[in-house]
């Protein structure tokens, strides 16, 4: 692991969802921008001395001598730091778990992308929301006529956390988040936004056509938007709407996708993540729960506990590294990858991601309302 020591949120986050199946060890890492600070957490989680290494150039040189160097390696970092370290180590021939967004400019999120598909290096990227078991459910809902063609799309994700300027009072994860220099041109439309775009895009299958976007930055003295509003055309003639924010008082973590189609609907929202709402034309209202005997074989493989017995984020997460295991021992054998090792998040996923927050900030920025296309769909 790079980063993600002592006080990083996101960090723990994947050591708890990388152990949970037994799939993966954390045996080595850089830790911290203080090498001593790293060093000190690395010995808190059992790693050997000589694994902790002070930068990741350090990590580099020393794993890539060992005979039992690492498999893969997670990048827990800020957004700007993702580019340097993912190409440096997909270079040395190393696999990758890299956190959204894949890099802070769409100009390193084609290279890196590039570098991943002419080295056949692994690179999976943590949009944690198409871990859940039930937004499987609705993908193959969708894929197999469900709910006929789709002709409108909502998806959201409202959070309160920066509804006042914690950034200018010491919370660090917001302030690098509101730091362009760090975070990248995208403010919510990047840190949450993009969660929400790869999810509507993951579930429907629709490729994004054009959109228009109108970006807010409510917060005095905050550098990048805090709300967003995006309106997208879809190839085929469906329609979407977006909304992201971070100052939208009384909501957690408030992620809720709706798919409505000509015979149908799919809705599912991520604080009660065990269930899918469907609704069929002519039909009674249907709640879909998790665990079900007639759920899809993609749902099944990524549920752990029998209805009732809640499952939640951290399960979700731990899907998706279940998952890259999966497929990189799938790679490594010669044979297609099992289920839980298909539909994962993937180095073009990035690129979309981060061609999408630029099309949305360029769209925000122009003088009159203009619909764009992302370079990457």
């Amino acid at each position: 692991m790079i980063g993600g020591g002592q006080g990083a949120y996101i960090g723990n986050i994947h050591r708890i969802a990388a152990r949970l199946d037994g799939e993966w060890q954390l045996v080595a890492g850089a830790f911290d921008v203080n090498p001593e600070f790293g060093r000190e957490f690395a010995r808190s989680q059992g790693i050997d001395d000589d694994r902790s290494y002070g930068t990741y150039d350090e990590f580099i040189a020393g794993e890539v001598a060992r005979e039992d160097r690492v498999d893969a390696v997670a990048i827990c970092t800020p957004n700007f730091t993702h580019y340097p370290i993912a190409k440096a180590l997909i270079e040395a021939g190393f696999d990758v778990i890299c956190e959204k967004p894949l890099t802070a400019t769409l100009e390193d999120a084609v290279q890196l992308e590039n570098l991943a598909t002419e080295t056949g290096r692994f690179v999976g990227v943590t949009y944690t929301y198409s871990g859940y078991p039930m937004v499987h459910e609705a993908r193959v809902r969708v894929a197999r006529g469900d709910i006929g063609n789709i002709r409108t799309v909502q998806v959201e994700y409202p959070l309160e956390w920066m509804a006042t300027a914690i950034e200018q009072k010491g919370n660090a994860q917001a302030a690098w988040r509101t730091d362009p220099k760090k975070n990248g041109r995208g403010g919510s439309i990047g840190d949450i936004g993009t969660h929400a775009y790869h999810l509507a895009g993951f579930v429907t299958g629709l490729k994004l056509q054009f959109l228009t976007a109108d970006l807010a930055t409510f917060v005095e003295g905050r550098a990048l938007d805090d709300n967003a509003h995006v309106m997208m055309r879809y190839e085929g003639g469906a329609r979407g709407l977006l909304w992201s924010s971070q100052v939208a008082l009384g909501n957690s973590n408030g992620v809720r996708l709706r798919v409505f189609g000509e015979t149908g609907s799919l809705s599912w929202y991520q604080e009660q993540p065990n269930e899918l709402i469907y609704a069929p034309l002519d039909g009674c209202v249907q709640v879909v729960k998790r665990g079900a005997e007639n759920l899809s074989e993609d749902a099944k493989v990524r549920t752990r506990t029998p209805p009732g017995h809640p499952e939640g984020y951290l399960e979700a997460f731990a899907n998706l590294y279940a998952g890259f295991a999966e497929a990189i021992v799938a790679r490594r054998e010669g044979r297609a990858p099992e289920a839980l090792g298909q539909n994962l998040p993937l180095a073009y996923d990035g690129l979309k991601g981060v061609a999408f927050v630029e099309a949305v900030v360029d769209s925000s920025e122009a003088t009159e309302p203009v619909w764009l296309r992302p370079i990457a769909v």
